[in-house]
């Protein structure tokens, strides 16, 4: 089935390591993950289920050319969708990676690590942290990675916006880590991980996400040190680095944010100067 989406036309499968982890759920399960390969906020979810060696059955959804049934399922046609398991044996879905992803850790408590903080501060604490990402960081990687001549705002405070959000963040992390909340793996790593693994998209388009390297970050070198700390934990975590596909099925994706092409909700949100839809 055709369509007019302008952002439709995208590789239409998992590649890479992430294409191997397709391979191992194609039967059917209670749980089932409606997803958008590419997509980051899928990512978070599907990290989750990775992590808490949840059995799920994973189906691929162009969220530009909806299938009728999943449109059956859910009618506003968002990925990622987790179909939740009922006690009638139907499923139900459930919609927003934060959301499926507290679901998943609530529902299986004693599989894999505990993502969400069964102490109410930690937790809490961790929930607000969580939120900057929603409502700081995402928005500020993406007016950077959109910027063009044309926008109503300059490349450096773009990319000045971005690395303030992000050093706020990394100087509310536990000091020595090497994840956010210490020694623990935890949902306030899994919301972040996506873009964290998805920065040499601002080197390709935009000249560099901008970084300061050691010895580079001047009176802020401790947050960047502890940045790097991070993402260096990050990106040695099985459940982030083989959720991922290989690069240059991306490419074009990414190349439509670039040129500020892309017609998707986030796309559209940042165009007219709105946080996460």
């Amino acid at each position: 089935m055709g369509s007019s989406h302008p952002d439709s036309d995208i590789h239409p499968e998992a590649t890479g390591p992430a294409a191997h982890i397709v391979a191992e759920h194609k039967k059917e399960e209670p749980i089932t993950l409606y997803s958008g390969w590419f997509c980051p906020f899928v990512q978070r979810s599907w990290i989750t289920l990775e992590e808490k060696k949840i059995p799920y059955q994973y189906i691929e959804i162009n969220p530009y050319n909806k299938d009728p049934s999943f449109l059956k399922l859910n009618p506003r046609g968002l990925v990622p969708t987790l179909g939740a398991p009922q006690k009638d044996g139907s499923q139900k879905p459930l919609i927003e990676s934060n959301i499926i992803s507290e679901y998943l850790d609530a529902s299986f408590p004693t599989q894999g690590p505990k993502l969400f903080p069964q102490d109410p501060f930690e937790n809490a604490y961790m929930k607000i942290w969580v939120d900057h990402v929603t409502t700081r960081i995402l928005p500020a990687y993406h007016r950077f990675l959109q910027w063009t001549e044309k926008s109503p705002y300059s490349l450096d405070k773009a990319k000045a916006e971005f690395l303030n959000a992000l050093k706020t963040w990394i100087s509310a992390a536990d000091p020595e880590g090497p994840y956010f909340l210490g020694k623990e793996f935890s949902f306030g790593d899994v919301c972040l991980a996506p873009w964290a693994v998805r920065m040499w998209v601002l080197d390709h388009y935009k000249g560099g996400a901008g970084i300061p390297g050691p010895g580079e970050g001047g009176e802020d070198q401790e947050a960047w040190d502890r940045w790097h700390k991070w993402v260096e934990a990050i990106e040695a975590r099985k459940s982030v680095t083989e959720t991922l596909s290989e690069r240059e099925h991306y490419l074009p994706i990414y190349q439509r944010y670039a040129e500020d092409r892309a017609q998707s909700e986030m796309a559209k949100a940042t165009r007219e100067g709105r946080g996460v839809p």
